[in-house]
């Protein structure tokens, strides 16, 4: 017994179910450590961008290319909104120790699931009559898929990289079936304003004097900071989610000290599965449709900001806070590839196109998880020292 708690007190640099064997000052530090280094690389994208991005003329304003509301807002925050919100959901479950790669379809499907009922409702109904729906059919759309994932984790024993890799493709196949149109609303049709115009698309005109006028949007923005807080909150401050940390650090261990393994995957599976819907709902209301093929390949991308962000594959380490700057750093890589459509190297000029950001993202993706291999071998190699000492 002694054995399993010592090596539960190695493997965590995180909230856990064992609080004596990790001081307060030291569980918290790693994480410091990992997003204050994210957010110098989110100012050195956006030094780069700014100074590399040149200046353009907009309704008679100069501005620069990436540095000028309408890009930052439109281009950057909103759309890392609805990825920023379902990284957090997979940051739960990789700290868990498992994976998540069919949220892009549980995503896809809880969109399409809010068009469908939504469309068929007044477009001047009241909002008293519209929330209400539009935020309870993607979200239990998104919990019910993240359950089903969670349950063929805990009861068939499989890897969950198994289970999810299958329900991606049952979860976009339901949805490429049940929409033979490809695209909701149906001709004709459209979804209420109370959900649109007035909710998702709400719009906050900002003109100063002498200066291009900016249309800002929040409500994307303010769910994402919302989801992300909550996320802070159940990983940071909650006993479910020290659970998290146990397990993802060793759950042989957790098993030992009395946590319910099983119950822990069950939740965060529900968790990853209720804010992709979450996401759907902000991706649904802000566009005012969805799509078949809503979500595609976003499961590289959600991976990828969770990972960037500081959460750890092999379980055990991750934080809300850095879901968010790691999703930020994935949208700035790809409106970059934007901005910088020719990047010019002196003795030859490179032409860059979008598909180049999966290329970066690629290369993102494995030099974080050399680097938190990296960390894992030094904070063994120390943790070998003391104990020798």
């Amino acid at each position: 017994m002694a054995r399993p708690s010592a090596e539960l007190s190695t493997a965590q640099s995180e909230p856990s179910g064992n609080a004596q064997t990790a001081p307060r000052q030291k569980r918290f530090r790693l994480p410091r450590l990992q997003e204050a280094g994210l957010v110098l690389v989110i100012v050195a994208l956006g030094l780069l961008l700014t100074f590399a991005g040149g200046n353009i003329t907009i309704r008679g304003h100069l501005v620069n290319n990436f540095f000028r509301p309408d890009n930052l807002l439109t281009n950057v925050l909103t759309p890392m909104s609805w990825m920023a919100i379902m990284a957090v959901g997979v940051t739960t479950v990789i700290v868990a120790g498992g994976i998540d790669i069919s949220v892009g379809s549980i995503f896809g499907l809880a969109a399409l699931s809010c068009a469908a009922v939504l469309q068929h409702m007044d477009e001047a109904a009241p909002a008293w009559k519209v929330l209400p729906i539009a935020v309870l059919v993607p979200c239990g759309v998104g919990l019910i898929c993240g359950l089903i994932n969670g349950g063929l984790v805990v009861g068939l024993r499989m890897h969950p990289f198994i289970v999810t890799l299958s329900t991606m493709s049952i979860f976009r196949g339901i949805a490429l079936v049940a929409v033979k149109s490809g695209s909701l609303p149906e001709s004709g049709l459209a979804l209420p304003t109370a959900f649109t115009n007035d909710f998702m698309m709400y719009s906050i005109r900002y003109a100063p004097v002498g200066k291009l006028p900016v249309n800002l949007q929040p409500a994307p923005t303010v769910a994402m900071l919302l989801v992300m807080v909550a996320g802070a909150i159940y990983l940071g401050l909650s006993i479910m989610g020290r659970e998290n940390y146990a397990v993802g650090g060793n759950e042989e261990a957790a098993r030992f000290s009395g946590i319910r393994v099983g119950m822990v995957k069950l939740r965060v599976y529900a968790i990853s599965g209720l804010c992709a819907g979450i996401a759907a709902m902000v991706s649904c209301g802000y566009y005012g449709s969805a799509a078949t093929n809503t979500g595609e390949g976003y499961e590289l991308m959600v991976i990828a900001a969770a990972v960037v962000g500081g959460a750890s594959l092999s379980g055990g380490r991750g934080t809300a806070l850095g879901a968010l700057l790691g999703a930020m750093v994935i949208q700035l890589i790809d409106n970059g590839i934007f901005i910088l459509k020719q990047v010019n190297f002196g003795l030859f000029e490179l032409s860059l196109r979008k598909e180049y950001s999966k290329i970066i993202i690629g290369i993102a993706i494995i030099l974080a998880v050399s680097v938190d291999r990296l960390s894992e071998y030094l904070r063994n190699r120390r943790a070998r020292g003391r104990a020798d000492g």
